[in-house]
């Protein structure tokens, strides 16, 4: 290879308009610091390009292809179905250009072979040619762009992956740390949704630079939605109903362009949409985005409605303020709401939601048999509840859902999932923006990373209801909620009715509408719920409804979250190693049966 000093990059000004993480790909690799790179995130929305007269929009690959290689001999294209592509940004004369000079490597256009590790084996060739081209000026600058990387190079560990994998995933390491390769104008671009279902070697490469596309900030959408409403003037006519262009910024957080595409669409066919209207398509946008291991909670009653934990209730009462009012720094990156099944942890979450006004979300199963998807579907989760901010997020049986870093059995996995969860519950520029809800009857089995301070820093512990007045008020709630008017004033209870939690509570009164409405009445009397309240047995839990309550009591971060009889036991000589002796003890039986 001849021994001639390298020919320096370009130098290029590059717009003010350009997106960051464009920017910043090119500043990695006019630095020489990389010359391969991995796109991933939000690869296949739009990008907004300023023209004279207005805004246009491109996918990842025209983008490429008209702005950032812009000025590049050759650009090239490459997916598993449609082969090797001439990426020429619609200007006719460059990719007849292009074309004659691969013409010369691959022969004529049909006789290309779309088998994979031939192009990967000629484009090898072309680099080589490049490489030890004698005359500087005759190098070719050359770009290649592998689009739905995450099948060419799919996860696995050595002994799984089959040998063309392995050979191309050598070949891209090659190429990727090459110093020669680096000496010239030549660089790559590996593209795929979700980093995770790349090749692991591939992506922690320290010669691979990774280059995260975000979901577009209020200045993309807005300048998207100003351009769709500039092109139908007439069909966005303001009314007093729907959604003027601001309003429509300033509520479409979390949505990709194409999805707000669709949204404005489905709009411009009945005049515009209202706010009502929107919610619902946004709903069913991000969800859809998603791939549905996300799922929206309409929060249907505020904190008020929430009976006996006046202390809770105001912590979280105060903390829905602060981030009303602007104050995110000062709320906590989530709360911890644990306590014996039955005592409403959603419903007090929902409640919290419901009082800030923002979104609330709940995090379905995302897991799957594949290598690899499961991170691929979590990642995709958190890069929408990143713009989505602020939002609650209910993780429902945390314990079981969120594992730890230690479980074993599934390849590392579920280590890798905890991983990616506590990052970004520890992150706090996502402070009060993303507010995490860990709701589990067993928080001694969640681990205790997640449950430190700057990650669920608030431990909230729920009980039964204490005493026949608040047993009386839990019936009015649960009758509020389920829509029934009751008067539970006069109920009479015996000390079996003592021990009822919310959701048997709950049960009772559904089941006194269910004796209402078999008599022909839409009214719940007295004597329904009596009938109902009579006939129920509560179910036997014994030792593991204590030990759950226990294991809340232990966790509670704050004394007045406790009921009088809890804080009097706690400041008792020795009443914290106590209960923990006692918790251990019942915990041993319970694994025990």
């Amino acid at each position: 290879m001849p021994d001639t000093p390298p020919i320096p990059a370009p130098i290029i000004d590059l717009p003010a308009w350009f997106p960051a993480w464009a920017n910043d790909l090119a500043q990695k690799y006019f630095s020489g610091t990389a010359c391969f790179f991995v796109i991933h995130g939000n690869v296949h929305d739009l990008i907004p390009v300023p023209v004279e007269g207005g805004t246009e929009f491109l996918n990842l690959s025209d983008f490429l292809g008209r702005h950032l290689f812009a000025q590049w001999d050759i650009v090239l294209e490459h997916n598993l179905s449609q082969g090797l592509q001439a990426l020429a940004g619609g200007d006719a004369n460059r990719h007849q250009k292009m074309m004659q000079g691969l013409t010369d490597l691959f022969g004529p256009y049909r006789n290309w072979s779309r088998d994979p590790d031939d192009i990967l084996l000629t484009l090898d060739q072309m680099i080589e040619r490049t490489l030890i081209e004698d005359d500087p000026k005759k190098r070719r600058r050359m770009a290649v762009v592998f689009d739905f990387g995450q099948y060419l190079v799919p996860p696995g560990d050595v002994a799984s992956i089959a040998g063309r994998v392995a050979s191309r995933v050598v070949r891209f390491l090659d190429w990727a740390r090459n110093p020669w390769i680096r000496r010239i104008n030549m660089a790559f671009c590996l593209v795929s949704e979700n980093i995770s279902e790349l090749n692991t070697r591939l992506s922690s490469s320290p010669f691979i630079a990774t280059v995260e596309i975000p979901m577009p900030n209020e200045a993309a959408r807005k300048s998207f939605i100003d351009e769709r409403f500039r092109t139908n003037v007439t069909t966005f006519a303001a009314t007093a109903d729907t959604m003027n262009a601001g309003q429509l910024t300033a509520s479409s957080n979390g949505l990709s362009l194409l999805s707000l595409d669709h949204l404005i669409a489905m709009a411009s066919r009945s005049g515009g949409v209202t706010v009502r209207q929107f919610q619902e398509l946004k709903k069913n946008a991000i969800e859809r985005q998603c791939g549905g291991f996300l799922e929206f909670v309409e929060p249907k009653h505020k904190l008020d409605l929430v009976v006996g934990l006046e202390a809770a209730v105001k912590r979280l009462r105060d903390d829905a303020g602060l981030i009303t009012n602007g104050h995110q720094d000062a709320a906590p990156m989530g709360y911890l709401i644990c306590g014996p099944v039955g005592t409403g942890k959603s419903f007090l979450a929902e409640c919290y939601a419901g009082s800030i006004g923002i979104p609330c979300v709940k995090l379905r199963n995302f897991r799957s048999k594949y290598v690899g998807e499961t991170e691929g579907n979590l990642q995709r989760v958190l890069t929408v509840l990143r713009s989505l901010g602020p939002v609650v997020v209910m993780i429902d049986e945390a314990d079981a859902s969120l594992g730890d870093r230690n479980q074993e059995g599934d390849s590392g996995t579920s280590g890798r999932v905890f991983s990616m969860i506590a990052q970004q519950m520890g992150d706090t520029r996502y402070r009060g923006r993303i507010i995490w809800m860990l709701l589990t009857c067993r928080p001694d089995l969640l681990p205790i990373d997640l449950k430190r301070q700057g990650r669920a820093e608030v431990h909230i512990p729920l009980f039964y209801p204490h005493g026949e007045d608040d047993i009386r008020k839990m019936f009015g709630v649960m009758g509020k909620k389920n829509g029934i008017k009751l008067d539970a004033s006069k109920l009479t209870l015996n000390e079996r009715h003592k021990t009822l939690s919310g959701a048997d509570i709950e049960s009772v009164v559904l089941t006194a509408r269910r004796y209402a409405l078999i008599a022909d009445r839409n009214e719940v009397t007295q004597d329904d719920i009596a009938k109902a309240l009579g006939d129920f047995i509560p179910s036997a839990q014994g030792i593991e409804k204590d030990m759950q309550e226990a294991a809340a009591v232990l966790e509670c971060t704050q004394l007045d979250f406790l009921t009088p009889e809890w804080r009097e036991r706690l400041d008792a000589s020795g009443g914290r190693a106590k209960l923990q002796q006692q918790f251990t003890q019942m915990r041993a039986m319970v694994e025990s049966m």
